[in-house]
């Protein structure tokens, strides 16, 4: 089954508000919560996936004729590719009554992990989400990173003693999140944390902790000061808040900034195997993809999900050939150009 095929079939399978549009661009979506749109009208989606068009790679075949080496090392564990499934929760509430949460995540950690890469997991208001997320990792020997949204403390530490059951390599907190509306409304409150309150989750989670929801260098440098042992540069996709600048667009200084102190993950619009090559070149260690992820499963189920992932990988392996990286290491800033 090839992609294409799945987006066909996830059209009469997913909504009312997700469109399964062949480009995933924000355009359809924007102004549209719930769903995978924004609280305001949606530019930030827009223009994430629009300044990764921006950059163009620079093909370059006198080089060595090789196979190339597309896998990434991240806190101790091999994966066939430098990307991963993002976070999703409360599909139904997003799109549609096709799945629960725990069969969404069932079929996502376990065919991700079954084609060499890791989900991200989601959280919601409702406890069962991450119930299920960390059963499904726990059943997929704890090949993904539950992610935990910024609560208040105590309820932090009711999610963490679930997280540790699931016995997951790594665990973040989507920090952007703060943004959300219903978080606003907790008692006691949630939503932004100091670096104390990072610190104690940090230490809380007791693995490699990753802070999803960094856009500018101070708060890259918070987050190391944090303990993080990863950051991931996000604007939550676009949904939180309009005129931001876009990920492709902080990438860079953020990386220069506090890499090889920390790994680097970035997301926000990456739809291709060429746009994960483009991030890898700006200073990422690995990217996030996340709303087609969601198509795949509905579309597809577990083989859409490989399908999903062959079609990145291939792209990415193909980009890699042609511009001369034999392996990821390989990639650098002058083989691409805005």
């Amino acid at each position: 089954m090839k992609y294409e095929e799945v987006l066909k079939q996830a059209r009469d399978q997913i909504g009312p508000y997700c469109k399964a549009c062949s480009v995933c661009n924000g355009r359809a979506c924007k102004n549209q919560m719930p769903g995978p749109g924004a609280k305001g009208i949606g530019d930030t989606a827009i223009r994430n996936y629009e300044k990764w068009q921006e950059i163009r790679v620079n093909m370059d075949t006198i080089c060595p004729h090789v196979q190339v080496d597309t896998s990434l090392e991240l806190f101790g564990r091999t994966f066939r590719y430098p990307f991963f499934a993002g976070p999703v929760g409360a599909v139904q509430l997003h799109y549609g009554q096709k799945y629960t949460d725990d069969q969404y995540n069932e079929i996502l950690v376990s065919a991700c992990a079954q084609a060499g890469i890791a989900a991200f997991t989601g959280d919601g208001m409702d406890a069962h989400v991450m119930v299920a997320a960390t059963q499904a990792i726990a059943a997929a020997g704890g090949q993904a990173v539950p992610t935990v949204k910024p609560w208040n403390l105590d309820t932090i530490r009711e999610k963490m003693a679930l997280v540790h059951e699931a016995k997951p390599f790594a665990v973040a907190m989507d920090i952007d999140a703060a943004g959300l509306p219903f978080l606003k409304n907790m008692t006691p409150p949630a939503g932004s944390k100091t670096v104390e309150e990072l610190r104690e989750i940090a230490q809380m989670a007791g693995l490699p902790f990753i802070v999803k929801g960094v856009m500018t260098i101070r708060g890259a440098q918070k987050a190391l000061e944090a303990g993080a042992a990863a950051i991931v540069v996000s604007n939550h996709g676009g949904r939180v808040l309009d005129q931001c600048p876009a990920t492709a667009e902080v990438l860079p200084e953020i990386a220069q900034a506090v890499g090889g102190r920390m790994k680097i993950l970035v997301d926000g619009g990456i739809r291709s195997g060429v746009d994960i090559f483009k991030a890898l070149a700006l200073g990422a260690d690995a990217v996030l993809v996340c709303r087609p992820f969601v198509p795949a499963v509905y579309g597809g189920g577990a083989e859409g999900v490989q399908a999903l992932v062959s079609k990145l990988g291939g792209e990415l392996a193909d980009a890699m050939e042609m511009c001369g990286a034999a392996s990821l290491k390989d990639i650098t800033s002058d083989m691409i150009r805005f």
